[in-house]
């Protein structure tokens, strides 16, 4: 009768219910039978037993950018044994469904700090599709590993109907057959099944290449009636925009929010980056929830994305996405493929004026804290230095300034000084705080970039672990259940999507994890090669006692931190399309 049983686990289905001790059978990729009684089949092939452990549905992961990875890798494997079974592509107004390979390098590469060339093989190696219904079938034919959704960036449809060049230049205005072909892409995109446009208009997201390079992303040049026209097709259509205001421009944050409301129309979902509690502006933190609030109870459908762990990143010299919110920074990221002159500017006195104006300049929004008393050595050829910060550092060379004591390393050992600092979310009782808020999403992984700035792979196991341990002490501020329904379910529902639900009928993405095994391995930093990328060292996670078994389509692609013969060499995972509603 079944293909797989999974006996005596406590079984969370998804919707925030209670937990009850339950009995599954899988069968043809779907739950076939919840049972309180176990099930009698004594000629079920795979038998898995879950006592005291939890049986929940596979978790999504709503910003991830995969799209390079998922041509080379489809596996996914670093998501998938962490018990993520959905991820969503496309984020940011990145995709690679109409650039070529050229464009798509220039647009990921230094926003995502994936390196160029591989972005550009990657696209040109498996590129055979030249419209969002020819994407969503050439990844069906991948041996996926997770299930796959997407978003259509936004970015991608203006560079490919305006060209790189036009598309990020501010005189230029698209006319009206040039809009009109924008609005057809985004709207075939919804046809093929697309869960909606993700745009950008972050200033201090760059490109890279030679041509138009240090230029922000073509998205943030789209005038006001363009951005209207592409979200009435959303909101005629219930699919969702996933935005990125300007933290700069209060202006952009609040345009881009606003864009839920409906008045007399269709609101619009709208799921915009990031609420977290930045350490830079710690009173922000009171904003996020109640501008959802606000917007909500007048008819909107907004939602934050939020990270619910601390935002700790790791940088190999100057080389961090956050240098570029200031212009002594970008100015260095701007040489990155230039060494010498690189060295030859950070070595410049006027250039250090420049930058310690910048760094001593506290007040206004930003992202980084610019503390560097607040960022530690980790890996050094001085060994004299690690487990230092760069302030202490200059205090101990005599009081040099903290930017003067980080630049001269940098000079000296460019990339082989790896150093360590939290952004945000480093305040326990704040991240349970924004993880309860209903107009808060949890995810925000970043999956599949930054590959050696940060690792949040294993996000939804951290956050469980939150949830249990805040239980015990007494201090609960939410039940399991309802975490669990937010990391799957809830997300599922929002987006339209056959996921995150462990019914009858539902798909068999399933979890099984060991409760008692959410401990501080979950916090072990580790590095892995990824082979795509010519072996180049990630960030990861690595709990491999947590999670006891992880199914795709009701096939076990992991086991015991084991990947499965299936995982990679036969597509478990599906394209997943979004729900039509008109």
């Amino acid at each position: 009768m079944y293909d797989t049983i999974i006996a005596n686990g406590r079984w969370f289905d998804g919707t925030g219910a209670p937990s009850a001790i339950r009995h599954l059978g899988i069968r043809d990729g779907r739950i076939a039978n919840v049972s309180a009684h176990p099930i009698d089949d004594p000629d079920c092939p795979n038998v898995v037993d879950a006592t005291g452990k939890w049986v929940i549905p596979g978790i999504i992961d709503i910003h991830t950018h995969y799209d390079v990875e998922v041509l080379q890798n489809p596996a996914l494997p670093e998501s998938v044994r962490h018990g993520v079974t959905t991820v969503l592509l496309g984020s940011c107004s990145l995709s690679t469904v109409h650039v070529g390979a050229s464009d798509a390098g220039d647009l990921f590469a230094r926003v995502e700090a994936i390196p160029r060339k591989h972005v550009v093989k990657a696209v040109d190696e498996h590129k055979t599709w030249n419209s969002a219904h020819e994407y969503a079938a050439a990844l069906e034919r991948l041996p996926l590993g997770p299930n796959v959704a997407a978003f259509i960036g936004h970015s991608d449809i203006r560079a490919a109907e305006l060209g790189l060049q036009r598309a990020t230049s501010k005189d230029v205005r698209p006319d009206a057959a040039e809009l009109a072909a924008m609005e057809a892409k985004l709207a075939e995109a919804l046809d093929a099944g697309f869960v909606g446009m993700s745009s950008q208009q972050l200033m201090f997201d760059k490109l890279d290449g030679e041509v138009c390079r240090s230029r922000t992303l073509p998205s943030t040049y789209a005038t006001t009636r363009e951005r209207r026209r592409l979200n009435a097709i959303l909101r005629r259509r219930g699919r969702a925009l996933q935005g990125g205001p300007d933290v700069a421009r209060p202006h952009s944050l609040v345009t881009m929010a606003a864009s839920s409301l409906g008045l007399f129309r269709k609101p619009l979902k709208v799921s915009l980056l990031s609420a977290a509690d930045i350490k830079a502006i710690p009173g922000v933190v009171h904003v996020f929830p109640l501008i959802a609030r606000v917007l909500n109870a007048l008819g909107g459908d907004f939602r934050w994305q939020h990270l619910p762990v601390p935002f700790e990143v790791y940088a190999d010299g100057i080389d961090l996405v956050v240098f570029e919110e200031f212009g002594s920074g970008a100015e260095a990221l701007h040489l990155a493929d230039q060494v010498d002159k690189r060295r030859e500017l950070l070595r410049d006195e006027q250039y250090r004026r420049r930058f310690r104006k910048d760094y001593d300049k506290k007040y206004g929004p930003r992202v980084w804290h610019r503390d560097l008393f607040d960022a530690v050595i980790v890996e050094c050829p001085d060994s004299t230095v690690i487990g230092k910060s760069f302030g202490e550092v200059g205090v101990e060379r005599g009081g040099v300034h903290p930017v003067d004591a980080f630049l001269d390393l940098v000079v000296e050992y460019g990339g082989k000084v790896r150093w360590r600092t939290t952004i945000s979310n480093h305040r326990p009782e704040v991240l349970d705080r924004l993880a309860a808020d209903p107009g808060v999403q949890l995810g925000f992984s970043d999956a599949g970039a930054h590959l050696r700035n940060m690792a949040f792979y294993n996000y939804g196991l951290r956050f469980l672990r939150r949830v249990r341990d805040a239980a015990e002490a007494g201090r609960p501020f939410l039940s399991v259940e309802r975490a669990v329904h937010r990391l799957t379910g809830e997300l599922a529902d929002w987006y339209g999507l056959d996921a995150g639900h462990l019914r009858v009928g539902d798909r068999a993405d399933v979890v099984v994890l060991d409760p008692a095994r959410l401990d501080d391995a979950l916090d072990g930093y580790h590095e892995s090669p990824v082979a795509p990328f010519d072996n180049l060292s990630r960030m990861v996670n690595r709990n491999d006692q947590t999670v006891s078994a992880v199914f795709v389509g009701g096939v076990p692609v992991f086991r015991e931190g084991t990947p499965d013969r299936a995982l990679g060499t036969r597509r478990t995972g599906q394209f997943l399309r979004a729900a039509t509603t008109r």
